[in-house]
């Protein structure tokens, strides 16, 4: 059923309702923390310092007189988080009565450097990391992760300031089918595509699996696996330098983590699905999670850590592909056009544009996940402690897609009533139908082992790593039927468009009855070929060493030195082979092949109202199984065997070796860390290269090499500025870079012999890497009355830019001379990316009682992100994934047991793919619609350890996916509709 806005309205007048009521009954709290904070060498107050409650909401800033009062806390015993900036305290708790006052006295000593970033349970400790941090970063909590209904932690990203949060990539998992699975999966970081991060998980590099891309698809991974999320939007020498956009750190705790001995907790989930229950399913799905963490010994020196979970999800989504048809088979047209069909003049390309036929297809599918994490630590005495860690996580995903097709045949263009303007009429309209699966197996896991040693002003930190990653897909399968196997009579039409367009500019098909009496009856179509098979393997291995060294100087204006070495190596793979049938030599049909397994009642609910059939995914392997043989091997069209085994296979080795030194200089409250940090890359490809004769006959292929290396000094410095502890300023000015993909190096070559002349298509391992130097300005401020407000401007110049191509040459070119000529791709101009972010967030704690746990919190980032991507007409184009404006505003209620979250995230348009219908002119650049999407959660904790959380995403049943050519046109469009989701879970403490 359509989704009305009426009922989108009452939905959010229902959920803010919940709100104010669910707060008016809201239970009384009694007793009151009280006390004093000093510092232990002066003995002065320590004003403005932060005194929370762990594991609540409940905070307080000191006066001037370093006292502060915490009021209406549960009888209980607490342990109080201390936050002053420069010093430290040992572990303080207290216990409540139901009524009167708990004092305490606390002594602060000196710290030599700030608390290192680990895990944030709740908002305020993420606040107070931010803050404390040496670089500008931004934090999600462990509650931030368990309050949202989000399928990944790339959707869980999308709530800090200056990340977009993408549903498809480019090649691999580009394009409607990939976004068809409704979750997000890659992350953009302040204007830069997701492959200009690096992510790390514990700190640990972790291997890209990706095929073509040095992305990481951040998919695999569910909420409950992880603890915190650092995002780092700056860089210091101590840290990897090819991340441009950002330095994504997903963190797992520690049983130090914890201040019980032991304890643990399992917790349970059940999801439902909307979109699934539309098409008669029950989209049903749910998961098991579990942590245990226990400290032992004498001292307690030794602690222990594991978590593990399993999930899984179905899912049956809507899809509509008019813009895919348009590339494909050419589904589009100019509505003025001249008596040849190209563009009238006097009309804008893009603005100009008609469809002309679509697919329409269901996709159904499911996903397991299953993974954990442990960490052992082993505090040997008071200056050395070792420590190792392993995370892993998996994921399978079975996705199918049956599309309907309608595709134009025999278009001419008519004279209108202007002189010399034509318009396109479809004369016939073809029906057939595609059936293909997506499916994926990835992984991705780390290990490390390391220590840190103190000796005198000395800190020694030895790690040793490792990480394997895997993206592949196995089993792709594809089957088509057509009613115009045997005649091209097809289906009389008559119009310049198929579609008429709806609410929202919505697409609507334009059916005659002979066509729609066609797309009820799929199974008459003519069987085109038996199938055709796919199987894609990619990953990649990546391990190595690293060693840090700081020196802390007892007084004077340096603090300290740091510096350090780091080398790792990776080997990678890639192989796709395809296999293809053959032909259906008779009049089988679809029908005939049993492929079919009941059906649906309308191809896209609430729009489309005719039926289609339900596809077995088995039956159609099968059916491919009994015809095909090894002979089918067809990867590249090649009359040899072994030019098809290996034609798209690749395999290389990256070695980074690197060093830096960095120094740390305080004046009062004003703290500078110059730095400077090397890296060397030496990269190998090995590839496959398919050679032709005179005559243009392929020969038998041949394996070829090349190698590349890069050279990168990386110099930094950063200001950081604390004139009180509820005050942070900071400066930074440091340069980082990106390594090109693997396929843009090392791709397979091509070597064409035409009239004297040879042409060698190839990859270019003379790429230049992409530089940028980077300005940060940003400013933190806490307040007294339950405040967090940050401010942070940016600005990045980038050189050699090369954008995402997916599988293709990124802005090919032709070099050489004489007879010998090399088609490769190369690297484009400049680009620039400059915004702000503005983060705010208050709690309400002056109001009386039970208002007083009313809050709101805000983030909104307005950024410009073009490059001159080195094509002519291309000179300035928005970077993809880059939105210029995106906005997240929550209101909330919390109180010690009870909390409720509504949220709405926006997003404006964005650019995916440039020159999508390959017109030679950004016009047909390919855009993301904005998007819109309010969620829900609700939470409350009860006294025995359960707490129960309801999280609902996308409230109001937005479609997840909108790309359309044309920046500002919306009539040829991919759509993708997967509805709403629920999350229900119940966690039990111990």
């Amino acid at each position: 059923m359509a989704t009305h806005p009426h009922c989108k309205r009452k939905a959010l007048c229902a959920a803010i309702l919940a709100i104010t009521g669910l707060a008016a009954t809201a239970p009384a709290l009694a007793g009151t923390v009280q006390g004093e904070l000093k510092e232990r060498s002066s003995g002065k107050p320590a004003a403005h310092a932060k005194v929370a409650i762990a594991g609540t909401a409940l905070s307080a800033v000191t006066d001037a007189q370093g006292r502060f009062v915490i009021a209406d806390v549960p009888a209980g015993q607490y342990a109080l988080q201390l936050d002053y900036p420069g010093f430290s305290a040992p572990e303080t708790t207290v216990q409540v009565a139901d009524s009167g006052a708990a004092t305490v006295s606390i002594a602060l000593d000196e710290a030599k450097q700030l608390q290192t970033i680990s895990v944030a349970a709740n908002r305020y400790d993420a606040s107070t990391l931010k803050m404390n941090s040496s670089n500008t970063v931004d934090v999600l909590s462990a509650n931030d992760l368990e309050h949202t209904a989000v399928h990944n932690v790339a959707e869980a990203l999308g709530l800090i300031a200056g990340i977009n949060i993408t549903y498809s990539g480019s090649g691999y998992f580009g394009g409607v089918d990939g976004a068809a699975r409704g979750e997000g999966m890659f992350a953009s970081v302040r204007g830069l595509p997701s492959e200009y991060n690096v992510n790390l998980i514990d700190g640990v590099t972790v291997a890209q699996g990706m095929p073509y891309s040095r992305s990481v698809q951040l998919s695999l991974l569910p909420p409950s696996g992880l603890q915190t999320i650092v995002a780092n939007k700056t860089s210091t020498a101590d840290m990897d330098g090819d991340a441009i956009g950002g330095t994504l750190d997903f963190r797992t705790p520690t049983a130090y983590d914890y201040k019980d001995a032991t304890s643990g907790s399992v917790t349970v989930s059940g999801r439902v699905e909307s979109r699934a229950r539309d098409y008669g399913g029950d989209g049903l799905g749910g998961g098991l999670a579990g942590e245990f963490q226990h400290k032992f010994g004498d001292e307690q020196q030794f602690g222990f850590y594991a978590s593990a979970y399993y999930d899984y999800r179905t899912s049956t989504n809507s899809e509509v592909a008019a813009a895919t048809s348009a590339l494909n088979d050419g589904s589009w047209k100019f509505l003025h056009a001249n008596a040849d069909g190209s563009n009238a003049a006097g009309y804008a390309p893009q603005d100009n544009l008609t469809s002309t036929g679509m697919n329409v297809g269901v996709v159904a599918g499911w996903e397991r996940r299953y993974g954990g994490n442990a960490a052992f630590d082993w505090n040997v005495d008071d200056t050395l402690s070792v420590y190792a860690r392993a995370t892993y996580a998996y994921a399978k995903t079975d996705q199918g897609t049956t599309f309907v097709q309608l595709l134009p045949q025999d278009v001419s263009f008519v004279p209108t009533a202007t002189p010399g303007v034509y318009s396109p009429n479809i004369n016939r309209i073809a029906a057939r139908f595609w059936y293909e699966t997506n499916p994926e197996i990835a992984d991705l896991a780390t290990f490390q082992v390391g220590a840190r040693k103190a000796a005198g002003n000395w800190t020694l930190s030895p790690n040793l790593f490792y990480s394997f990653g895997d993206n592949d897909r196995p089993d792709h399968i594809e089957i088509d039927g057509r009613e115009d196997k045997f005649s091209q009579a097809n289906f009389a039409y008559s119009g310049s468009s198929l579609m008429r367009y709806g609410s929202g500019a919505f697409p609507y098909p334009q059916l005659t009855p002979a066509l729609l009496a066609q797309v009820n009856n799929i199974p008459s179509l003519y069987a085109s070929s038996y199938g055709e098979s796919t199987k894609i393997y990619s990953g990649q291995k990546k391990g190595g060493a690293k060693f840090d060294a700081r020196y802390d100087f007892a007084d004077g204006a340096l603090t300290a030195l740091q510096f350090g070495v780091k080398y790792s190596k990776s080997s990678r793979h890639y192989s796709n082979r395809d296999w293809w049938t053959g032909p259906v030599p008779d009049t089988s049909t679809l029908g005939d092949l049993g492929i079919f397994n009941g059906g649906y009642a309308a191809i896209f609910p609430g729009k489309y109202h005719w039926a289609t059939p339900r596809v077995s995914e088995g039956a159609v392997a099968q059916v491919i199984a009994n015809h095909l043989t090894d002979d089918d091997l067809d990867t590249c069209g090649s009359a040899f065997y072994v030019n098809n085994w290996n034609c798209n296979t690749m395999r290389g080795t990256e070695a980074v070796s690197a060093a830096y030194a960095m120094a740390t200089f305080s004046f009062g409250s004003l703290e500078v860390v110059p730095g400077v940090r090397f890296e060397h890359t030496s990269i190998h490809n090995t590839f496959w290269t398919t050679p032709t004769d005179s005559d243009g006959n392929q020969q038998v292929g041949y394996f070829a090499a090349n190698s590349t290396h890069y050279d990168q000094p990386l110099p930094s410095v950063f200001l950081t500025w604390r004139p009180d502890s509820a005050t942070t300023y900071r400066a930074a000015l440091w340069t980082s870079y990106t390594r090109p993909a693997f396929v843009q190096l090392g791709g397979g070559s091509q070597i064409n012999i035409s009239n004297g002349i040879t042409t060698i298509s190839q990859g270019n391992p003379d790429l230049k890497a992409i530089t940028s130097t980077n300005l940060d300005l940003s400013g933190e401020w806490a307040t007294d009355h339950g405040g967090f407000f940050s401010v942070a401007g940016f600005y990045k110049r980038l050189h050699h830019y090369i954008y995402d191509a997916g599988s293709g040459q990124a802005n090919s070119g032709t070099s050489g001379s004489g007879t010998v000529f090399y088609q490769m791709p190369t690297n484009g101009g400049d680009g620039r990316v400059y915004g702000v972010e503005v983060s705010a967030r208050q709690r309400f704690q002056d109001l009386p009682a039970p208002f007083d746990g009313l809050g709101v919190s805000a983030n909104a980032t307005r950024q410009h992100a073009h490059a001159d991507l080195g094509m002519v007409g291309f000179e300035d184009e928005q970077m993809q994934s880059a939105p210029n404006a995106m906005a997240n505003l929550e209101l909330f209620y919390e109180r010690s047991k009870f909390s409720v979250n509504l949220s709405y995230h926006f997003s404006s348009s964005y650019l995916l793919n440039y020159d999508f219908l390959h017109q030679n002119a950004p016009w047909d650049d390919l855009w993301a619609r904005p998007t819109r999407r309010v969620d829900l959660h609700a939470g409350y904790r009860f006294d025995n350890g359960v707490n129960v959380d309801l999280s609902i995403s996308n409230l109001t049943k937005e479609y997840s996916y909108w790309g359309h050519v044309g920046r500002h046109n919306l009539a040829v469009s991919d759509i993708v509709d997967a509805g709403m989701m629920t999350l229900l879970t119940v966690k039990y403490a111990f």
